[in-house]
Protein backbone atom coordinates (compact mmCIF):
# COMPACT_ATOMS: atom_id res chain seq x y z
CA UNK A 1 0.00 0.00 0.00
CA UNK A 2 1.30 3.46 -0.75
CA UNK A 3 0.72 6.07 2.12
CA UNK A 4 -0.80 9.28 1.80
CA UNK A 5 2.26 11.32 3.31
CA UNK A 6 0.40 14.38 3.88
CA UNK A 7 0.72 15.84 7.53
CA UNK A 8 -3.02 17.58 7.73
CA UNK A 9 -3.60 17.70 12.29
CA UNK A 10 -1.73 20.21 13.63
CA UNK A 11 0.34 18.27 16.16
CA UNK A 12 3.62 19.34 13.83
CA UNK A 13 5.45 15.67 14.51
CA UNK A 14 6.78 14.01 11.46
CA UNK A 15 7.20 10.42 10.66
CA UNK A 16 10.15 8.58 11.30
CA UNK A 17 12.17 5.83 8.73
CA UNK A 18 14.51 3.55 9.16
CA UNK A 19 15.57 -0.31 8.79
CA UNK A 20 15.09 -0.47 12.78
CA UNK A 21 13.02 1.36 14.80
CA UNK A 22 11.46 1.64 18.19
CA UNK A 23 7.89 3.41 19.54
CA UNK A 24 7.75 3.80 22.85
CA UNK A 25 5.58 6.42 24.76
CA UNK A 26 9.02 7.95 26.67
CA UNK A 27 12.11 8.96 24.85
CA UNK A 28 14.52 7.18 27.56
CA UNK A 29 12.99 3.72 27.02
CA UNK A 30 13.22 4.46 23.35
CA UNK A 31 16.49 5.03 23.66
CA UNK A 32 17.19 1.95 25.73
CA UNK A 33 15.16 -0.26 22.94
CA UNK A 34 17.86 1.74 20.00
CA UNK A 35 20.61 0.68 22.60
CA UNK A 36 20.20 -2.74 22.87
CA UNK A 37 19.17 -2.88 18.74
CA UNK A 38 22.62 -1.50 18.28
CA UNK A 39 24.67 -3.41 20.76
CA UNK A 40 23.19 -6.82 18.34
CA UNK A 41 20.15 -7.23 19.94
CA UNK A 42 16.95 -8.10 18.01
CA UNK A 43 13.60 -6.45 18.17
CA UNK A 44 12.52 -8.49 21.24
CA UNK A 45 15.52 -7.18 22.90
CA UNK A 46 14.54 -3.57 21.36
CA UNK A 47 10.72 -4.26 23.26
CA UNK A 48 12.05 -6.06 26.73
CA UNK A 49 14.92 -3.07 27.27
CA UNK A 50 12.18 -0.59 26.76
CA UNK A 51 9.36 -2.29 28.73
CA UNK A 52 12.14 -2.93 31.61
CA UNK A 53 13.03 0.90 31.19
CA UNK A 54 9.65 1.91 31.49
CA UNK A 55 9.06 0.70 34.98
CA UNK A 56 11.57 3.33 36.38
CA UNK A 57 10.79 6.49 33.89
CA UNK A 58 6.86 6.12 33.72
CA UNK A 59 5.60 4.48 36.84
CA UNK A 60 3.07 6.31 36.67
CA UNK A 61 1.37 4.23 34.22
CA UNK A 62 3.28 0.84 34.81
CA UNK A 63 5.70 -0.77 37.23
CA UNK A 64 7.66 -4.35 38.25
CA UNK A 65 4.54 -5.43 39.50
CA UNK A 66 2.10 -5.14 36.42
CA UNK A 67 1.13 -7.40 33.60
CA UNK A 68 2.13 -7.34 30.02
CA UNK A 69 0.54 -9.01 26.19
CA UNK A 70 2.49 -8.94 23.31
CA UNK A 71 2.18 -10.08 19.52
CA UNK A 72 5.68 -11.52 17.97
CA UNK A 73 6.19 -11.53 14.42
CA UNK A 74 9.04 -13.14 14.38
CA UNK A 75 9.75 -13.01 10.50
CA UNK A 76 7.73 -16.47 9.65
CA UNK A 77 4.92 -16.57 11.97
CA UNK A 78 2.85 -14.41 14.64
CA UNK A 79 2.74 -15.38 18.19
CA UNK A 80 0.82 -13.95 21.20
CA UNK A 81 1.61 -13.96 24.80
CA UNK A 82 -0.54 -13.47 27.57
CA UNK A 83 0.67 -12.41 30.72
CA UNK A 84 -1.95 -11.65 32.97
CA UNK A 85 -2.21 -13.28 36.41
CA UNK A 86 -4.66 -15.19 38.26
CA UNK A 87 -6.07 -14.89 41.62
CA UNK A 88 -4.97 -16.66 44.78
CA UNK A 89 -6.28 -20.18 45.01
CA UNK A 90 -7.72 -19.61 48.54
CA UNK A 91 -9.33 -16.83 47.47
CA UNK A 92 -13.25 -16.77 48.78
CA UNK A 93 -15.85 -15.56 45.67
CA UNK A 94 -18.72 -14.98 48.47
CA UNK A 95 -16.13 -12.28 50.34
CA UNK A 96 -16.59 -10.19 47.07
CA UNK A 97 -20.16 -10.70 46.15
CA UNK A 98 -23.27 -8.63 47.36
CA UNK A 99 -20.64 -5.24 46.80
CA UNK A 100 -21.11 -2.99 44.31
CA UNK A 101 -17.89 -3.30 42.55
CA UNK A 102 -14.27 -4.67 43.55
CA UNK A 103 -12.15 -2.61 45.48
CA UNK A 104 -10.16 -0.77 43.73
CA UNK A 105 -7.28 -0.15 45.75
CA UNK A 106 -5.25 -1.91 48.11
CA UNK A 107 -4.39 -6.06 48.12
CA UNK A 108 -7.37 -7.20 47.21
CA UNK A 109 -7.72 -5.43 43.38
CA UNK A 110 -4.42 -7.18 42.90
CA UNK A 111 -3.99 -10.28 40.84
CA UNK A 112 -0.39 -12.57 40.59
CA UNK A 113 1.77 -10.10 38.21
CA UNK A 114 2.67 -11.54 34.99
CA UNK A 115 4.98 -8.49 33.26
CA UNK A 116 8.23 -9.73 35.32
CA UNK A 117 7.85 -13.63 33.64
CA UNK A 118 6.82 -12.23 30.09
CA UNK A 119 10.11 -10.56 30.50
CA UNK A 120 12.03 -13.97 30.80
CA UNK A 121 9.74 -15.73 29.05
CA UNK A 122 10.25 -13.72 25.75
CA UNK A 123 14.12 -13.65 25.92
CA UNK A 124 14.51 -17.19 26.54
CA UNK A 125 12.43 -17.82 23.39
CA UNK A 126 13.08 -15.00 21.01
CA UNK A 127 16.19 -12.96 22.25
CA UNK A 128 19.47 -12.39 21.27
CA UNK A 129 21.17 -10.45 23.59
CA UNK A 130 22.01 -11.70 27.91
CA UNK A 131 18.53 -11.58 29.93
CA UNK A 132 21.17 -9.10 31.85
CA UNK A 133 21.32 -6.96 29.25
CA UNK A 134 18.10 -5.49 28.96
CA UNK A 135 18.33 -3.87 32.38
CA UNK A 136 21.39 -1.58 32.17
CA UNK A 137 19.22 1.56 31.35
CA UNK A 138 16.26 0.69 33.82
CA UNK A 139 18.98 0.52 36.32
CA UNK A 140 20.97 3.17 35.70
CA UNK A 141 18.00 5.46 36.20
CA UNK A 142 16.65 3.90 39.29
CA UNK A 143 20.32 4.42 41.19
CA UNK A 144 21.09 7.38 39.43
CA UNK A 145 17.82 9.23 38.14
CA UNK A 146 16.37 10.52 35.36
CA UNK A 147 13.99 14.02 34.79
CA UNK A 148 10.43 13.42 35.17
CA UNK A 149 8.84 14.90 32.29
CA UNK A 150 5.72 16.93 31.84
CA UNK A 151 3.28 14.42 31.22
CA UNK A 152 3.87 12.22 33.93
CA UNK A 153 4.61 15.00 36.38
CA UNK A 154 1.02 15.73 35.82
CA UNK A 155 -0.62 12.29 36.75
CA UNK A 156 2.38 11.88 39.62
CA UNK A 157 1.45 15.38 41.14
CA UNK A 158 -2.45 13.79 41.18
CA UNK A 159 -0.93 10.65 42.79
CA UNK A 160 -0.17 12.02 46.20
CA UNK A 161 -3.91 12.30 47.06
CA UNK A 162 -5.20 9.10 45.79
CA UNK A 163 -2.59 7.47 47.10
CA UNK A 164 -2.72 9.12 50.94
CA UNK A 165 -3.38 6.45 53.02
CA UNK A 166 -0.29 4.03 51.92
CA UNK A 167 2.76 4.98 53.55
CA UNK A 168 5.28 2.69 51.61
CA UNK A 169 3.95 4.11 48.54
CA UNK A 170 4.51 7.48 49.82
CA UNK A 171 7.65 6.76 50.71
CA UNK A 172 8.52 5.28 47.87
CA UNK A 173 7.23 8.04 45.46
CA UNK A 174 7.28 10.94 47.46
CA UNK A 175 10.29 10.57 49.64
CA UNK A 176 10.30 13.03 52.59
CA UNK A 177 6.63 14.52 51.25
CA UNK A 178 8.23 16.13 48.10
CA UNK A 179 6.30 15.93 44.75
CA UNK A 180 8.03 15.82 41.39
CA UNK A 181 7.77 18.84 39.31
CA UNK A 182 8.38 18.43 35.55
CA UNK A 183 12.40 18.16 35.17
CA UNK A 184 12.62 16.98 38.78
CA UNK A 185 15.37 14.69 39.34
CA UNK A 186 13.71 11.15 40.25
CA UNK A 187 15.90 8.45 41.87
CA UNK A 188 14.28 4.86 43.10
CA UNK A 189 17.00 3.29 44.60
CA UNK A 190 14.40 -0.33 46.09
CA UNK A 191 13.70 -0.56 41.90
CA UNK A 192 17.34 -0.72 41.37
CA UNK A 193 17.61 -3.40 44.12
CA UNK A 194 14.60 -5.30 42.77
CA UNK A 195 15.84 -4.99 38.90
CA UNK A 196 18.95 -6.26 39.76
CA UNK A 197 17.44 -9.08 41.67
CA UNK A 198 15.50 -10.44 38.63
CA UNK A 199 18.10 -9.51 36.73
CA UNK A 200 20.59 -11.84 38.11
CA UNK A 201 18.09 -15.13 38.70
CA UNK A 202 16.13 -14.40 35.53
CA UNK A 203 12.94 -13.30 36.71
CA UNK A 204 13.34 -16.24 39.48
CA UNK A 205 13.46 -13.88 42.45
CA UNK A 206 9.87 -12.56 41.75
CA UNK A 207 7.90 -15.52 41.54
CA UNK A 208 10.33 -18.14 43.83
CA UNK A 209 13.23 -16.46 46.05
CA UNK A 210 12.77 -13.36 48.62
CA UNK A 211 11.05 -11.43 46.30
CA UNK A 212 8.08 -13.66 46.18
CA UNK A 213 8.12 -13.93 50.03
CA UNK A 214 8.25 -10.13 51.06
CA UNK A 215 5.00 -10.13 48.65
CA UNK A 216 3.57 -12.95 49.78
CA UNK A 217 3.91 -11.61 53.79
CA UNK A 218 2.90 -8.25 53.22
CA UNK A 219 -0.11 -9.52 51.55
CA UNK A 220 -1.17 -11.78 54.51
CA UNK A 221 -0.75 -9.35 56.86
CA UNK A 222 -3.31 -7.30 55.22
CA UNK A 223 -5.73 -10.39 55.43
CA UNK A 224 -5.27 -11.36 51.20
CA UNK A 225 -4.81 -15.00 50.77
CA UNK A 226 -2.20 -14.92 47.97
CA UNK A 227 0.21 -18.16 48.48
CA UNK A 228 3.71 -18.83 47.73
CA UNK A 229 2.24 -21.65 45.63
CA UNK A 230 0.28 -18.89 43.27
CA UNK A 231 3.47 -16.74 42.66
CA UNK A 232 5.49 -20.00 41.80
CA UNK A 233 2.77 -21.48 39.69
CA UNK A 234 2.20 -18.64 37.66
CA UNK A 235 3.50 -19.11 34.10
CA UNK A 236 2.54 -16.59 30.64
CA UNK A 237 0.52 -18.65 27.91
CA UNK A 238 1.45 -18.55 24.79
CA UNK A 239 -1.68 -18.09 22.50
CA UNK A 240 -2.70 -18.06 19.05
CA UNK A 241 -3.81 -14.74 18.11
CA UNK A 242 -7.25 -14.17 16.85
CA UNK A 243 -8.10 -11.88 13.70
CA UNK A 244 -10.50 -10.74 11.15
CA UNK A 245 -10.70 -9.59 7.98
CA UNK A 246 -11.02 -5.88 7.18
CA UNK A 247 -10.86 -4.62 3.56
CA UNK A 248 -8.03 -6.69 2.41
CA UNK A 249 -6.13 -6.30 5.79
CA UNK A 250 -6.66 -8.98 9.05
CA UNK A 251 -6.57 -7.50 12.02
CA UNK A 252 -4.20 -9.93 14.70
CA UNK A 253 -5.13 -9.42 18.97
CA UNK A 254 -4.66 -11.69 21.88
CA UNK A 255 -8.09 -13.69 22.60
CA UNK A 256 -9.40 -13.21 25.59
CA UNK A 257 -9.28 -12.44 28.69
CA UNK A 258 -7.99 -9.61 27.08
CA UNK A 259 -10.65 -6.71 25.14
CA UNK A 260 -9.33 -7.00 21.69
CA UNK A 261 -12.23 -9.31 20.77
CA UNK A 262 -14.07 -5.67 21.08
CA UNK A 263 -12.06 -4.44 18.09
CA UNK A 264 -12.51 -7.43 16.26
CA UNK A 265 -16.53 -7.98 16.43
CA UNK A 266 -16.55 -3.96 15.28
CA UNK A 267 -14.47 -4.59 12.33
CA UNK A 268 -16.37 -7.64 11.67
CA UNK A 269 -19.63 -5.61 11.81
CA UNK A 270 -18.24 -2.02 9.64
CA UNK A 271 -16.68 -4.95 6.45
CA UNK A 272 -20.77 -4.99 6.06
CA UNK A 273 -20.43 -1.75 4.90
CA UNK A 274 -18.73 -0.43 2.25
CA UNK A 275 -16.36 1.93 4.29
CA UNK A 276 -14.24 3.46 1.28
CA UNK A 277 -17.68 5.32 -0.10
CA UNK A 278 -17.52 7.40 3.30
CA UNK A 279 -15.23 10.24 3.37
CA UNK A 280 -12.61 10.42 6.21
CA UNK A 281 -14.04 12.02 9.26
CA UNK A 282 -17.53 12.43 7.71
CA UNK A 283 -20.44 12.06 10.20
CA UNK A 284 -21.15 8.75 8.07
CA UNK A 285 -17.82 7.42 8.50
CA UNK A 286 -17.50 7.83 12.70
CA UNK A 287 -21.27 7.00 13.06
CA UNK A 288 -20.63 3.51 12.17
CA UNK A 289 -17.59 3.18 13.35
CA UNK A 290 -19.36 4.37 17.00
CA UNK A 291 -22.07 2.22 16.80
CA UNK A 292 -20.16 -1.07 15.53
CA UNK A 293 -18.14 -0.64 18.87
CA UNK A 294 -21.36 -0.30 20.69
CA UNK A 295 -22.81 -3.42 19.67
CA UNK A 296 -19.29 -5.19 20.48
CA UNK A 297 -19.02 -3.35 23.86
CA UNK A 298 -22.42 -5.12 24.62
CA UNK A 299 -21.38 -8.04 23.64
CA UNK A 300 -17.90 -8.33 25.40
CA UNK A 301 -19.47 -7.08 28.41
CA UNK A 302 -21.46 -9.86 28.50
CA UNK A 303 -19.53 -12.51 27.54
CA UNK A 304 -16.12 -11.61 28.20
CA UNK A 305 -13.87 -13.24 30.88
CA UNK A 306 -11.41 -15.32 31.46
CA UNK A 307 -11.67 -18.20 28.86
CA UNK A 308 -11.96 -21.22 31.11
CA UNK A 309 -15.41 -19.62 32.59
CA UNK A 310 -17.14 -17.97 28.94
CA UNK A 311 -20.35 -19.39 28.20
CA UNK A 312 -19.46 -17.91 24.33
CA UNK A 313 -16.76 -19.12 22.10
CA UNK A 314 -14.83 -16.28 20.59
CA UNK A 315 -16.00 -18.43 17.06
CA UNK A 316 -19.82 -17.55 17.87
CA UNK A 317 -19.13 -13.94 18.85
CA UNK A 318 -17.56 -13.61 15.46
CA UNK A 319 -20.11 -15.52 13.22
CA UNK A 320 -20.00 -13.78 9.80
CA UNK A 321 -24.28 -14.03 10.02
CA UNK A 322 -24.54 -12.71 13.52
CA UNK A 323 -22.43 -9.68 12.56
CA UNK A 324 -24.23 -9.34 9.26
CA UNK A 325 -27.06 -9.32 10.98
CA UNK A 326 -25.80 -6.79 13.89
CA UNK A 327 -24.34 -4.50 10.41
CA UNK A 328 -27.94 -4.32 9.08
CA UNK A 329 -28.97 -3.58 12.53
CA UNK A 330 -26.90 -0.18 12.62
CA UNK A 331 -29.20 2.96 11.06
CA UNK A 332 -27.25 6.00 9.53
CA UNK A 333 -29.82 8.12 11.10
CA UNK A 334 -30.33 6.89 14.51
CA UNK A 335 -27.85 5.91 17.80
CA UNK A 336 -28.82 2.18 19.68
CA UNK A 337 -28.80 1.70 23.12
CA UNK A 338 -25.61 2.83 25.77
CA UNK A 339 -23.16 0.45 26.23
CA UNK A 340 -22.87 -1.77 29.35
CA UNK A 341 -20.59 -0.67 32.22
CA UNK A 342 -17.22 -1.68 31.92
CA UNK A 343 -14.54 -0.96 34.12
CA UNK A 344 -12.18 0.73 32.87
CA UNK A 345 -8.25 3.35 33.30
CA UNK A 346 -6.38 5.09 30.42
CA UNK A 347 -3.18 4.54 32.42
CA UNK A 348 -1.25 1.55 30.16
CA UNK A 349 2.20 1.87 28.35
CA UNK A 350 2.24 0.72 25.04
CA UNK A 351 5.76 -0.02 22.50
CA UNK A 352 6.36 -1.35 19.30
CA UNK A 353 9.74 -2.34 17.81
CA UNK A 354 11.31 -3.93 14.84
CA UNK A 355 14.73 -4.65 12.99
CA UNK A 356 16.37 -5.16 10.00
CA UNK A 357 15.76 -8.82 9.82
CA UNK A 358 11.89 -8.62 9.85
CA UNK A 359 10.95 -9.33 13.18
CA UNK A 360 7.96 -6.71 14.75
CA UNK A 361 6.67 -6.97 18.06
CA UNK A 362 3.70 -5.23 19.85
CA UNK A 363 3.86 -5.17 23.44
CA UNK A 364 1.70 -3.36 25.98
CA UNK A 365 2.54 -3.64 29.94
CA UNK A 366 -0.23 -2.15 32.66
CA UNK A 367 -0.58 -1.17 36.32
CA UNK A 368 -4.43 -0.77 35.41
CA UNK A 369 -5.38 2.42 37.14
CA UNK A 370 -2.51 5.20 37.39
CA UNK A 371 -0.13 3.89 40.16
CA UNK A 372 -1.88 0.63 40.58
CA UNK A 373 -3.57 -0.45 43.74
CA UNK A 374 -1.40 1.75 46.30
CA UNK A 375 0.59 -1.72 47.20
CA UNK A 376 4.56 -1.45 47.52
CA UNK A 377 5.86 -4.10 48.87
CA UNK A 378 8.04 -3.26 51.67
CA UNK A 379 12.02 -2.83 51.10
CA UNK A 380 11.82 -3.58 47.25
CA UNK A 381 10.15 -0.69 45.12
CA UNK A 382 7.23 -3.19 43.80
CA UNK A 383 4.19 -1.59 42.96
CA UNK A 384 1.62 -3.77 42.34
CA UNK A 385 -1.43 -3.52 39.51
CA UNK A 386 -4.78 -3.28 40.78
CA UNK A 387 -5.98 -5.81 37.76
CA UNK A 388 -8.12 -7.64 39.89
CA UNK A 389 -10.54 -4.87 39.71
CA UNK A 390 -11.45 -5.68 36.63
CA UNK A 391 -14.20 -8.68 37.63
CA UNK A 392 -17.63 -7.89 38.39
CA UNK A 393 -19.27 -8.90 41.62
CA UNK A 394 -22.68 -10.42 39.69
CA UNK A 395 -22.37 -14.56 41.06
CA UNK A 396 -23.26 -16.22 37.45
CA UNK A 397 -21.72 -14.21 35.16
CA UNK A 398 -18.61 -15.74 33.54
CA UNK A 399 -16.37 -12.36 34.71
CA UNK A 400 -17.45 -12.38 38.38
CA UNK A 401 -14.10 -12.66 40.92
CA UNK A 402 -13.14 -16.17 41.90
CA UNK A 403 -10.25 -18.45 43.19
CA UNK A 404 -7.32 -18.64 40.27
CA UNK A 405 -9.08 -17.26 38.16
CA UNK A 406 -7.69 -13.88 35.29
CA UNK A 407 -9.78 -10.72 34.99
CA UNK A 408 -11.37 -9.50 32.31
CA UNK A 409 -8.37 -7.26 31.08
CA UNK A 410 -8.76 -3.99 28.78
CA UNK A 411 -4.71 -4.06 27.67
CA UNK A 412 -4.49 -5.21 23.87
CA UNK A 413 -1.10 -4.93 21.59
CA UNK A 414 -2.79 -4.95 18.00
CA UNK A 415 -0.66 -6.55 14.25
CA UNK A 416 -2.35 -5.93 11.23
CA UNK A 417 -1.28 -7.64 7.65
CA UNK A 418 -2.53 -6.51 4.62
CA UNK A 419 -2.31 -8.83 1.40
CA UNK A 420 -1.06 -11.94 3.61
CA UNK A 421 1.92 -9.40 4.22
CA UNK A 422 3.26 -8.23 7.73
CA UNK A 423 1.88 -4.72 7.81
CA UNK A 424 1.53 -2.74 10.89
CA UNK A 425 2.81 -2.84 14.76
CA UNK A 426 0.32 -0.80 16.63
CA UNK A 427 -1.17 0.02 20.01
CA UNK A 428 -3.69 2.71 21.30
CA UNK A 429 -3.07 2.84 25.49
CA UNK A 430 -5.44 3.63 27.38
CA UNK A 431 -8.54 1.53 29.02
CA UNK A 432 -11.41 1.63 26.60
CA UNK A 433 -10.12 4.03 23.75
CA UNK A 434 -7.66 0.84 23.05
CA UNK A 435 -10.32 -1.58 21.04
CA UNK A 436 -12.08 1.89 20.07
CA UNK A 437 -8.01 3.24 19.10
CA UNK A 438 -7.73 0.19 17.38
CA UNK A 439 -10.66 0.59 15.06
CA UNK A 440 -10.10 4.18 13.71
CA UNK A 441 -6.50 3.21 13.21
CA UNK A 442 -7.46 0.89 10.94
CA UNK A 443 -10.09 2.61 9.43
CA UNK A 444 -7.38 5.80 8.69
CA UNK A 445 -4.63 3.16 7.26
CA UNK A 446 -6.38 0.77 5.46
CA UNK A 447 -9.52 2.62 4.01
CA UNK A 448 -7.79 5.80 3.64
CA UNK A 449 -4.10 5.41 3.10
CA UNK A 450 -2.96 7.59 6.63
CA UNK A 451 0.71 7.34 7.43
CA UNK A 452 1.43 6.20 11.00
CA UNK A 453 2.07 9.66 12.33
CA UNK A 454 -0.99 11.39 10.98
CA UNK A 455 -2.97 8.76 12.21
CA UNK A 456 -2.13 9.43 14.81
CA UNK A 457 -2.17 12.93 14.86
CA UNK A 458 -6.07 12.92 14.12
CA UNK A 459 -8.46 13.78 16.35
CA UNK A 460 -10.41 10.83 18.26
CA UNK A 461 -13.36 9.62 19.19
CA UNK A 462 -14.30 7.86 22.56
CA UNK A 463 -17.65 5.97 23.33
CA UNK A 464 -17.80 6.39 27.09
CA UNK A 465 -19.22 3.75 29.77
CA UNK A 466 -22.44 6.11 29.68
CA UNK A 467 -22.94 5.75 26.15
CA UNK A 468 -22.11 9.35 25.20
CA UNK A 469 -19.88 10.24 22.48
CA UNK A 470 -16.91 12.17 23.62
CA UNK A 471 -15.42 14.11 20.70
CA UNK A 472 -11.78 15.49 20.45
CA UNK A 473 -10.89 19.11 19.53
CA UNK A 474 -10.21 18.86 15.57
CA UNK A 475 -13.75 18.01 14.13
CA UNK A 476 -15.24 20.37 12.03
CA UNK A 477 -18.73 21.89 13.66
CA UNK A 478 -20.79 20.18 10.73
CA UNK A 479 -19.66 16.99 11.88
CA UNK A 480 -20.43 17.69 15.47
CA UNK A 481 -24.14 19.04 14.61
CA UNK A 482 -24.85 16.12 12.31
CA UNK A 483 -24.08 13.61 15.26
CA UNK A 484 -25.76 15.02 17.29
CA UNK A 485 -28.61 15.32 15.50
CA UNK A 486 -28.23 11.97 14.85
CA UNK A 487 -28.95 11.00 18.90
CA UNK A 488 -25.63 10.55 20.13
CA UNK A 489 -24.71 12.80 23.60
CA UNK A 490 -21.94 14.48 22.79
CA UNK A 491 -19.01 15.58 25.40
CA UNK A 492 -16.74 18.01 24.17
CA UNK A 493 -13.90 19.41 25.67
CA UNK A 494 -12.77 16.41 27.32
CA UNK A 495 -9.31 16.12 28.86
CA UNK A 496 -6.53 14.46 26.03
CA UNK A 497 -5.60 11.45 28.34
CA UNK A 498 -9.50 10.42 27.63
CA UNK A 499 -8.44 10.03 24.19
CA UNK A 500 -5.00 7.99 24.69
CA UNK A 501 -1.91 7.21 23.26
CA UNK A 502 -1.19 5.56 20.10
CA UNK A 503 2.61 3.78 18.89
CA UNK A 504 3.15 2.72 15.53
CA UNK A 505 5.32 0.83 13.63
CA UNK A 506 4.47 0.05 9.28
CA UNK A 507 6.31 -2.10 7.42
CA UNK A 508 7.44 -0.52 4.29
CA UNK A 509 9.56 -1.99 0.76
CA UNK A 510 12.84 -1.34 2.35
CA UNK A 511 12.50 -0.46 6.35
CA UNK A 512 9.90 0.32 8.09
CA UNK A 513 7.90 4.00 9.26
CA UNK A 514 7.02 5.07 12.43
CA UNK A 515 4.77 7.46 14.41
CA UNK A 516 4.41 8.27 18.15
CA UNK A 517 1.24 9.87 19.51
CA UNK A 518 1.73 13.73 20.96
CA UNK A 519 -1.00 12.85 23.18
CA UNK A 520 2.36 11.49 25.16
CA UNK A 521 5.80 12.42 25.77
CA UNK A 522 6.48 9.34 23.22
CA UNK A 523 9.16 9.39 20.56
CA UNK A 524 9.58 7.05 17.46
CA UNK A 525 12.99 6.74 16.64
CA UNK A 526 15.52 4.45 14.72
CA UNK A 527 18.90 3.74 12.35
Amino acid sequence: MAFDWALPYPANRQPVFARNMVATSQPLATAAGLAALKSGGNAVDAALAAAITLTVVEPNNNGIGSDAFALIYDGNDLHGINGSGRTPSALNRDDYLGQKRMPGLGWHSVTVPGAVNVWSTLSKRFGRLPFKALFESAIDYAENGYLVGPKSAFYWQHAQRTYRDFPEFQATFFPGGRVPNISSMVNLPKHAETLKAIRDSFGEAFYHGELAERLVLDANQAGYPLAKADLAEHQAEWVAPISTAFSGARLFEIPPNGQGLMALIALGVLEHWDMAQFELDSPDSIHLQVEAIRYAWQQVAQHLADPTTMTERVSSLMDPETLRQAAQAIRLDHVQGPPAALGASPDTVYLTTADASGMMVSFIQSNFRGFGSGIVVPGTGISLQNRGSGFNTQAGHPNCVGPSKRPFHTIIPGFAFLNDQPYLSFGVMGGHMQAQGHVQMMVRMIIHSQNPQAASDAPRWHLTESGDLALESGFSDTTIASLKARGHALKLNEPEHLFGGAQLIARLEDGYCGGSDHRKEGLAAGF
